[in-house]
């Protein structure tokens, strides 16, 4: 990790194919490290300090590195698990981690809650969410998670109140081909469609959400890009993994359209976030 590093914004771009994490100043996207000894980095998401999490799916655990680090300073277990998307709750510092389930062809997955990004998490499950893939904290500590409904396919959405233990199903008014991330853009919550083969599907879709029904307010394209999962949303860019066409594009929020800005190089990137450096 260059020095100059802490003291600069930083972008995190977690990559399955050679299961490493790139380190890059924000925006100027210039490299300045690079994370190693992974096992399958996917979903990234940043506390109020800028401490970054990393989901290190294969090996059960979510990695927490400070603005900057080299090295993890702490390691979160998630014994036969596999982490997949993660965020962090602006109003407690909790730590949820989205669970796809501990084996694919059976296992109901869930989202494990981290009590100040901490110890060991209290496990929360939403029977008609079968694989919980990507999950996003609202201003208020109300938790959102996408994912599959069942092994064979659909896609559900679901809400978490805060102080609540039961999920709540919500119906959104527009489809979802496949599950992308989930983020509180300020105002609503966006949420990704990677499309999963769906020709020109690749989008995130900005929803207002009132009980359990979701209302489409607003939709963000990614012209010609396939397979964006995992992005992340800063004022007026959003930034997210190409993962088949193996860039990071920068595209204007809510605009979407082509990319205004490339970074090239990767093999399969898969999560993105920034990290602010500490004024």
């Amino acid at each position: 990790m260059s020095p100059e590093a802490k003291s600069e914004d930083l972008l995190y771009v977690a990559t399955r194919g050679t299961e490493d994490v790139y380190v890059y100043s924000y925006p100027n996207g210039k490299l300045v490290g690079t994370l190693t000894g992974f096992e399958t980095p996917q979903g990234e998401c940043v506390d109020k300090a800028g401490n970054v999490f990393i989901t290190n799916t294969a090996a059960a655990q979510t990695l927490e590195y400070a603005h900057g680090g080299a090295s993890p300073i702490a390691t979160l277990s998630d014994p036969g698990g596999y982490p997949q998307g993660c965020s962090v709750d602006p109003t407690t510092g909790n730590l949820a981690v989205a669970d796809i389930g501990g084996n694919p062809s059976s296992s109901q997955g869930n989202v494990g809650i981290y009590a100040g990004a901490s110890g060991t998490p209290t496990y929360y499950t939403d029977p008609d969410l079968y694989r919980p893939y990507f999950c996003g904290y609202d201003d208020k500590g109300n938790l959102f998670v996408d994912g599959t409904t069942r092994p064979s396919g659909g896609i559900g959405f679901a809400e978490l109140p805060r102080h609540s233990s039961t999920f709540t199903n919500i119906a959104l008014n527009h489809t979802i081909y496949w599950p992308g991330g989930v983020q509180w853009d300020g105002k609503v919550v966006a949420v990704g469609d990677e499309g999963d083969g769906y020709p020109n599907t690749t989008a995130v879709y900005e929803f207002s959400i009132k009980g359990s029904a979701g209302t489409l307010k607003g939709t963000t394209p990614f012209t010609d890009a396939d397979r964006v999962y995992q992005f992340w949303i800063d004022g007026d860019k959003i930034i997210g993994p190409d993962y088949d066409g193996q860039y990071v594009g920068f595209w204007k929020y809510p605009k979407g359209g082509y990319p205004v800005k490339m970074l090239t190089g990767f093999t399969y990137p898969f999560g993105t976030a920034i990290s602010p450096a500490t004024k």
